[in-house]
């Protein structure tokens, strides 16, 4: 019932921001990946699912844990991988486009359209996952809005890239298709409440482009701020901060400590951990190594939302706490309890 009420107005807020048109039908999900799971759970019919990543990239883990429940294979593959022709050996009946991946990477207009039309022709459904790309690729990448790119389904995530939450999943296209999906999607408890829809419909109409280009700027400035703690050209700059590779932070860490590779203690995923943990111990700095989901990219990144920059201390405190952190392993790497009990996992003496 108090869905209803605001049905319309959230309804014309999701087109106005993915560029759908009147006969588009729109749906919120608990989680992108709660989309994604039910499309393809829906729609894969029981052919491979072939999932498409700008270069250099990957599908979200959901695409993998998606076709595992589906019982389907799934092709993963990046723009530079022979995409068209498993779209004709295989004949899947799903095309997941991954427009910006989990670092970044995007896809342009061109890239997209080429995959979207190519799966249309071999009577595949496509649909971008968005979640990034929705606002990313036409505020800073001057890229078409999603339903615009000649794909039937797009998803995109309330809690990234300038929308301030809550966390979860927007559906939008073929009216007949969000409707399935979310059918699937609501028999598996995977459907966003009304408080959501509420919280998302005032995410919509709250956000600016300018919300996302401040938060690039405030990126692109602890890109480099970042960088300077570590070996020159290991922190790859994103537009919406520095990503450190955890081999980078484990080295630094060892470096840190006088101790070399043979010596580690810890993988290199356990010092993104560990670094990531003390920051939020210390310092109240969140990051997906604490509080992503299993299968998320381990890598360390720093991607500052509304706000956030100045409520860590500006970028110097944000390098400070950095700084700190990886102090603190490296102070605790010759005791492995240490590590063990900031982690809960059991790393064994030297």
């Amino acid at each position: 019932m108090g869905a209803g009420l605001i049905e319309s107005e959230l309804r014309a807020a999701v087109l106005e921001h993915m560029g759908g048109g009147p006969h588009d039908g729109v749906a919120v999900l608990n989680r992108t990946t709660a989309a994604l799971i039910a499309a393809i759970a829906l729609l894969a019919n029981g052919r491979p699912v072939l999932a498409i990543a700008a270069a250099g990239g990957n599908a979200h883990a959901a695409a993998g844990r998606g076709c595992a429940l589906a019982r389907v294979p799934l092709i993963n593959m990046d723009m530079n991988g022979p995409w068209r022709e498993r779209l004709e050996v295989d004949r899947p009946a799903l095309v997941i486009v991954t427009t910006v991946t989990s670092k970044l990477e995007v896809m342009r207009d061109a890239e997209i359209r080429a995959v979207t039309t190519s799966a249309r022709a071999a009577g595949a459904i496509a649909l971008l996952d968005d979640a990034y790309g929705a606002r990313l690729r036409p505020v800073l990448h001057a890229g078409s809005l999603s339903l615009q790119l000649d794909a039937p389904l797009a998803v995109t995530n309330c809690d990234k890239a300038g929308l301030s939450g809550p966390r979860c999943g927007i559906l939008a296209g073929r009216s007949d298709l969000v409707n399935a999906v979310l059918t699937q999607a609501s028999e598996w408890g995977m459907e966003a409440r009304a408080p959501v829809l509420a919280g998302a419909l005032r995410a919509l109409q709250n956000y600016t482009s300018l919300d996302l280009l401040r938060e690039s700027a405030e990126g692109l400035a602890l890109c480099s701020a970042v960088a300077a703690l570590f070996d020159a050209g290991s922190v790859i700059h994103t537009d919406l901060g520095p990503l450190v590779p955890e081999e980078v932070v484990l080295r630094e860490v060892l470096r840190r400590a006088g101790m070399d590779a043979r010596q580690a203690p810890i993988a290199p995923c356990e010092a993104t951990a560990a670094v990531a943990v003390v920051m939020l111990r210390d310092h109240g700095i969140l990051t997906t190594n604490t509080h992503g989901q299993p299968g998320a990219n381990v890598a360390l990144r720093l991607k500052p939302t509304r706000d956030a920059l100045a409520i860590a201390g500006g970028v110097e405190g944000v390098v400070a706490a950095l700084s700190h952190a990886m102090d603190e392993i490296s102070s605790a790497l010759p005791s492995p309890p240490k590590i063990s009990a900031l982690l809960g996992i059991d790393i064994p003496d030297l």
